[in-house]
């Protein structure tokens, strides 16, 4: 079966290393809540609001040897309500976890895009 586990985290620079390491955080804490083993992933898609182009999220990936993953990016659509300099993460999991059971992860400013979701 395959269960989405989302996750988000705001970016206070659009600079290469802020973005890069930002998303490894991410993508750790996910991984960590949800007890995911890297060959079980079936792909992640990230978002990226506009105003963070100096980096690919998918490197951040990358580099924390996700090399057989696959790995996709796009451009979260310019709300004018949105959060600013924001990446979102979707990881396509394969897991027998019921859905209720999957922990999404929001962090620094993030948290306001889901108050309902607490780490």
């Amino acid at each position: 079966m395959v269960r989405g586990v989302r996750g988000a985290i705001s970016v206070d620079k659009n600079e290469p290393i802020e973005i890069l390491e930002r998303v490894e955080e991410l993508l750790v804490a996910m991984v960590q809540a949800n007890k995911i083993q890297t060959e079980d992933i079936a792909s992640i898609t990230f978002s990226s609001t506009a105003d963070l182009n100096a980096a690919f999220p998918a490197l951040a990936a990358r580099k924390l040897g996700w090399i057989d993953v696959p790995l996709f990016g796009t451009l979260e659509i310019d709300c004018p309500t949105g959060l600013p300099r924001c990446i979102r993460a979707l990881i396509l999991l394969n897991t027998d976890l019921p859905q209720n059971a999957i922990k999404h992860i929001y962090l620094r400013e993030a948290v306001i895009l889901r108050p309902d979701v607490r780490k």
